[in-house]
């Protein structure tokens, strides 16, 4: 089973992360090595798929935190790991959770902060981003957790490039000009995972601190991606957590 690392993430021995591929353990076509109950696979080999792909990370499934995951700017705050239904960010400073963020693709952006030791996974699509779900994990962060941007790490994982993200006018005019591109009368191609970098950058952390994969979900065809394989398309999933005991044991 291959499984994506970040760099950015490598130098904190404390922290877990990974992002799966499309290949692992001999899957077969249309779906391979898919992580959603949600796209017409066969549930038993999703749930075995899951574990698999958790426990070579190092956690139990029953470790992880999922969340349904409907395009919003939802952002929920994880004491548990458990499926805790609509959402598309989740940030816990609990040991031993691991969050879970599933995309075919959309942007995931995960975030360390190595002084307050708070995690964070975004699930940012065009939607999510034109709703700046990024800035508002962020807010999230810095309010509530005392987090700062010096302190924050990042890594933007697999996604669709720009060059192969065509969208429709209406979608381009939510966007600022310097993020799309029109190709032709009515049709543009949108940089949705460098909106994502722009907002890191612009709250403050050093660029240093971020690590943007220039991996492109659509041309690799060891990802998921439902732009090129529609409803034979299966789902990745990036999970984020951090090692060790909380004061009142694992969780």
């Amino acid at each position: 089973m291959k499984v994506i690392r970040s760099k950015i993430f490598e130098q904190f021995p404390e922290l877990i992360f990974g992002i799966s591929a499309k290949t692992g353990f001999n899957r077969k076509a249309p779906f391979y090595f898919n992580m959603s109950l949600t796209v017409g696979d066969n549930p038993a080999d999703v749930w075995e798929n899951r574990t698999r792909f958790i426990e070579a990370l190092g956690l139990k499934k029953d470790d992880v935190a999922f969340q349904k995951q409907i395009h919003s700017d939802i952002i929920t705050v994880v004491d548990v790991p458990s499926f805790i239904g609509e959402s598309d960010a989740m940030i816990t400073a609990r040991k031993s959770v691991g969050l879970a963020i599933s995309t075919a693709d959309c942007t995931p952006v995960f975030i360390y902060d190595k002084e307050k030791q708070v995690i964070a996974g975004i699930h940012s699509g065009w939607r999510g981003t034109e709703k700046r779900i990024v800035e508002k994990t962020l807010s999230r962060m810095f309010s509530d957790f005392g987090s700062r941007p010096e302190n924050l790490f990042a890594y933007i994982g697999p996604s669709i490039s720009k060059a192969n993200y065509e969208v429709g006018e209406e979608v381009a005019a939510l966007f600022a000009p310097k993020y799309f591109t029109e190709t032709s009368p009515g049709k543009f191609l949108l940089d949705v995972k460098r909106m994502n970098y722009d907002f890191l950058i612009n709250a403050g952390i050093p660029k240093e601190n971020i690590q943007l994969s220039n991996v492109c979900s659509f041309e690799n065809s060891d990802m998921h991606s439902y732009r090129r394989d529609k409803e034979n398309s299966g789902r990745a999933l990036g999970i984020i957590a951090m090692k060790g005991t909380n004061e009142t044991g694992k969780y």
